[in-house]
């Protein structure tokens, strides 16, 4: 089973469902059937502090993700912890789906590419 928290912080209105309905949409695609994954929304000077501390880059993003698990093999009986994507609905607008999914597929380990670029087509 697929858990998701989704937390909003940025003081902008976020269908908070929704987003679960796209973490649950992009990994049953992924073919992820158990995991955790944990949602963000936050403002852009909460988005910037995050880049800033854990990648050393001064500038606002739209999306961070933060891989934990991967799709590494895990002794049995520990739950899978996917990790968690940061959005800023203030820098992305009406599009933080389109963000949170491009999050969700760092989590399983994608990078910019072709391969990541269909996956979000995909997603869509």
């Amino acid at each position: 089973m697929i858990q998701v928290e989704v937390a909003n912080r940025s003081g902008v209105a976020v269908d908070e469902q929704a987003a679960a309905d796209v973490v649950r949409r992009v990994l049953d695609a992924e073919g992820v059937a158990e995991g955790e994954v944990g949602v963000v929304f936050v403002a852009p000077d909460e988005a910037r502090q995050l880049k800033q501390e854990h990648l050393g880059v001064d500038e606002t993003p739209d999306v961070l993700a933060f891989p934990i698990d991967l799709r590494e093999e895990l002794p049995a009986g520990v739950p899978r912890q996917l990790g968690d994507v940061v959005v800023c609905p203030e820098v992305v607008g009406e599009d933080w789906r389109e963000a949170l999914v491009h999050g969700l597929l760092h989590l399983l380990g994608y990078e910019h590419g072709p391969e990541m670029e269909a996956r979000e087509a995909q997603s869509a």
